[in-house]
């Protein structure tokens, strides 16, 4: 799976989200910003990563992930 098919599918299953990806191998490295974050639990909020992510995981296709979450004002408070 390419970087640009596992940031479309997670643009498209989560509302109003923007996600940068960076593959090494089978190991994926995800950050994802979206408002509809807001009030979840970290848990949850990889929760409906990896419910996008889960088919590629399961195949092999990836192996490992990486994965940091924000809601848009905790993006803003985290860029340098």
């Amino acid at each position: 799976m390419q970087s640009e098919q596992i940031k479309a599918a997670i643009e498209a299953g989560i509302a109003e989200s923007t996600a940068e990806v960076g593959l090494e191998g089978d190991h994926a490295h995800i950050s994802v910003v979206s408002p509809a974050f807001a009030g979840l639990m970290p848990v949850k909020r990889q929760q409906l990563v990896y419910g996008i992510l889960n088919e590629a995981i399961a195949s092999g296709a990836i192996h490992a992930v990486h994965l940091k979450t924000y809601t848009p004002e905790e993006w803003q408070n985290t860029a340098p």
